[in-house]
C-alpha cells in the first residue's frame, strides 16, 4: 500500500464532475481512495480507477 495515483491538489474527472483530490487514504482492504471536491463544494470518494487527470 505504498503507491498512489493522485496526490492532494490533483485536478481529476470523476464519473459526475471535475474536482480537486483533498484527500487520500487507504482502506482497510488495501485499496487507495481518493476524495474529490467539486466546483459545488459536493466531496465524493474514488478509487483510481474511477478518476482521470483533468490536466497531463
Amino acid at each position: 500500500m505504498t503507491d498512489t495515483a493522485f496526490t492532494l491538489g490533483d485536478d481529476v474527472f470523476t464519473p459526475q464532475a471535475r474536482g480537486i483530490v483533498i484527500d487520500v487514504r487507504p482502506t482497510p482492504s488495501g485499496k487507495w481512495v481518493f476524495g474529490v471536491e467539486d466546483r459545488d463544494g459536493a466531496v465524493g470518494y474514488f478509487t483510481s480507477q474511477a478518476l482521470r487527470r483533468a490536466h497531463p
